[in-house]
């Protein structure tokens, strides 16, 4: 077999995601974009579903000349409704954002179609099932669109199509039936199973070798997800998934092990450099100083320690239990000598920015706020988990405790109406980050974290903790790898305490020594270390067609 056959002449990267900030994936994809447009001469396509609403120049930058000649044959002749630019972010990719909406009155047909050739399953679909395969069978008939009118150009050549976690799924079945000459790959971040056991509270890893997926859909109510999930899976060209964690998680319950594992990076361009790190960092610290101040209805001391944690709103599934438990034990140390703020930012079901913070912030009230914890408005507070917890443990914010928490329960996209800041500037304010998750396939926020130079703690049952983990590491070093078992959470949140205890300790020359540790450990997650697996994943859906 020569060199040449293996050449990745085109790729397209379909997902729910490009474009459209939900979770992991949006960083995997807007990070990897640069390396791999690099390792494939350019020639890479990102489809993403299309709302309508689009913000320009920000995220998406529609283009009125790019493609110009085949969206006319997409529109006129295939009925695609699509718009096309550039993504906004290092690489600058070519994006295809299709409205995948007009193609819900071809549901039925498109769900026996996959039935009837692949075995899905899709009778017992709800919620966000129908629009997730929907948009798969639209971004399908975009490559199926494109390639028809470039036939030319790309006879002979590697055409490969990814297609991320079960959203799209639909449209890597639907090539597979459709266009022999485009080989696939898919690509799980996390098994709809998997997911679902730890989101119930069920125990996932005491059990794990005696849990059968099928049998778990049924129960879980997630079946046609977990059959649509599994058939692409199956019948993928190659089958990948982020880590040794979730590939065990595969085997298990997809009943396929994957072809390769292929890590998730990070792109450094991401992160400031020098001087302009550190002004970011003074005008993160200043925000932070002022919001916390606006929320507790105190001043905080200048050398304050801000610890938080992020990601999606899972309590235990991301560990913030544990992280507010740690917490409490904190507040009750007396070898603590300085004042901890801790933020706890993770999306929840908000109205808006609160109106009495935002008159505090703008210096139009002298009161103090009734609820001093948190700083956006809830639908639901007296049941919110956060605010619960905090009740439970009496951390009310009162001016004898020196650990402060607050509850940030917003999407941090630089326009939330109080920070007004996107997370990574703020990030660059922190001292340290907890990641204390009970499931996470791979784990973004603690590499991030990494990245920036902030020492995090993170688990043994986070992909990247594992991965970590293989060499020594604490958070001395800049990254701890803290011990999860089904059963230790308490003896985890002392772990916790003890570590954010010991960075408080440190001199400034000693944070500077572990910020770099932590920088360096990180660089080894770079894309340009990682891209290697990718492109190996798109040779080996190559090698199985030749």
């Amino acid at each position: 077999m020569s060199k040449e056959s293996l050449d990745i002449n085109y790729i397209f990267e379909t997902s729910w995601e490009v474009c459209n900030k939900i979770g992991g994936i949006y960083t995997v994809l807007s990070t990897q974009a640069k390396e791999l447009l690099a390792n494939t001469d350019g020639n890479a396509i990102y489809i993403g579903p299309c709302f309508g609403n689009e913000n320009n120049d920000t995220v998406f930058k529609e283009s009125k000349t790019l493609l110009k000649s085949w969206k006319k044959q997409a529109t006129e002749v295939d009925g695609l409704n699509v718009k096309i630019g550039k993504w906004n972010i290092p690489g600058s990719p070519v994006v295809i954002l299709v409205d995948f909406k007009p193609f819900f009155s071809m549901k039925n047909n498109f769900f026996f179609l996959m039935w009837s050739k692949f075995g899905v399953n899709s009778l017992h679909s709800y919620g966000d099932y129908d629009e997730s395969v929907i948009f798969g069978y639209a971004a399908a008939k975009v490559i199926e669109s494109y390639c028809k009118f470039n036939k030319k150009e790309m006879d002979g050549k590697n055409i490969i199509a990814e297609f991320h976690e079960w959203t799209t799924a639909s449209g890597l079945l639907y090539v597979k039936g459709h266009l022999p000459e485009v080989k696939t790959v898919f690509t799980t971040h996390a098994t709809t199973v998997g997911r679902s056991i730890c989101f119930n509270n069920k125990p996932l890893y005491k059990y794990f070798t005696n849990y059968n997926g099928d049998q778990m859909a049924q129960e879980l109510n997630v079946e046609a997800k977990h059959s649509i999930e599994k058939k692409a899976a199956h019948f993928a060209d190659c089958f990948t998934t982020v880590s040794d964690i979730s590939a065990k998680e595969c085997e298990q319950l997809l009943e396929k092990s994957p072809n390769l594992v292929t890590p998730n990076g990070f792109e450094t361009d991401f992160v400031p450099k020098g001087k302009k790190f550190e002004e970011k960092r003074i005008e993160a610290r200043a925000n932070l100083t002022k919001v916390a101040e606006a929320v507790i209805g105190k001043k905080i001391s200048k050398n304050a320690f801000f610890v938080a944690t992020s990601g999606r709103y899972e309590f235990k599934n991301k560990g913030i239990d544990v992280f507010l438990e740690s917490l409490k034990i904190l507040s009750q140390n007396t070898n603590l000598k300085k004042e901890v703020i801790a933020f706890i930012m993770v999306p929840g079901y908000i109205s808006g920015p609160r109106k009495d913070l935002l008159d505090k912030l703008n210096e139009k009230a002298k009161y103090q706020l009734t609820n001093n914890n948190y700083t956006h408005d809830l639908y639901r507070t007296y049941d919110d988990e956060v605010l619960s917890a905090l009740r439970y443990y009496k951390m009310d914010n009162n001016s004898d405790s020196k650990v402060k928490v607050i509850f940030v329960p917003s999407y941090l996209d630089g326009k939330d109406g109080i920070f007004n800041m996107p997370y990574y500037d703020l990030l660059t304010g922190l001292d340290m980050t907890v990641f204390a998750s009970y499931y996470e396939p791979w784990g973004y926020t603690p590499l991030e974290s990494a990245a920036f130079g902030i020492p995090t703690a993170t688990t043994n049952l986070s992909g990247f903790g594992a991965w970590v983990s293989k060499e020594p590491v604490n958070i001395t070093n800049g990254v701890a790898v803290l011990m999860r078992t089904e059963d230790n959470i308490h003896e985890l949140a002392e772990d916790i305490h003890n570590n954010i205890l010991l960075l408080t300790s440190k001199k400034q020359d000693e944070l500077d020594a572990i910020s770099q540790k932590a920088k360096d450990i990180a660089a080894k997650a770079s894309w340009k270390n990682f891209i290697k697996f990718s492109m190996e994943s798109f040779r080996m859906a190559i090698k199985k067609n030749i």
